[in-house]
């Protein structure tokens, strides 16, 4: 690499950081530590409902959960942890900006965690289309199309989409991946975690 290249990296990269510390200054961050969500601007223009919440319990930690939602995706023990010490996580979901909702079974669902998904559910986590394909449930991921056909496209975490938990189903994968391409055939890609050997 030229000098001239690797200072031009350096400018670009320089300048980068310094744009992102000025906008978490501006919104009241602290350089220092990794950024916080921001809530999305919003003002009513519509009638406010006439249900008022009494907010007698405090909301779970956000901070407990987001740490609980990112375990769950590769390490059973600190999922079991931190479950043992808040049960309530169990069903908790993050938003990670713009919508993009996550529980702790959605992640280890998209990461192939059978062994994850299974404690989850067993202490009680809801079950969606997206972890029953991922567990190889091909007959509960058939009634879910047969109630609502459009399933076939719906999304998950990140934008995992049905086909991509599928590739995660173990010994069962094949069975799915062929059933699923009978409903809305997809070019497949590599599936990036189940080269990394999970499930």
């Amino acid at each position: 690499m030229s000098d001239s290249m690797s200072r031009r990296s350096l400018c670009k990269w320089s300048a980068s950081a310094a744009i992102t510390t000025l906008a978490g200054l501006a919104l009241g961050q602290d350089p220092t530590k990794p950024p916080s969500p921001v809530e999305a601007a919003f003002t009513r223009d519509y009638p406010a409902p006439d249900f008022n919440p009494r907010w007698k319990k405090p909301q779970i930690n956000r901070t407990m959960l987001q740490d609980f939602v990112i375990y769950a995706h590769s390490d059973l023990a600190m999922t079991k942890t931190l479950l043992d010490k808040e049960p309530l996580l169990i069903n908790g979901v993050m938003d990670w900006g713009a919508g993009d909702w996550e529980s702790g079974i959605g992640g280890a669902s998209h990461m192939g965690r059978h062994d994850i998904v299974e404690f989850l559910l067993e202490r009680g986590a809801r079950i969606d289309i997206f972890t029953a394909t991922m567990m190889g449930q091909l007959q509960a991921v058939k009634s879910f199309l047969k109630l609502q056909p459009k399933l076939i496209d719906s999304r998950g975490p990140h934008g995992f989409s049905l086909h991509f938990h599928a590739q995660l189903a173990g010994k069962d994968a094949d069975r799915m991946l062929k059933y699923l391409q009978s409903v809305k055939r997809v070019e497949m890609k590599p599936n990036p975690f189940l080269q990394k050997g999970s499930g």
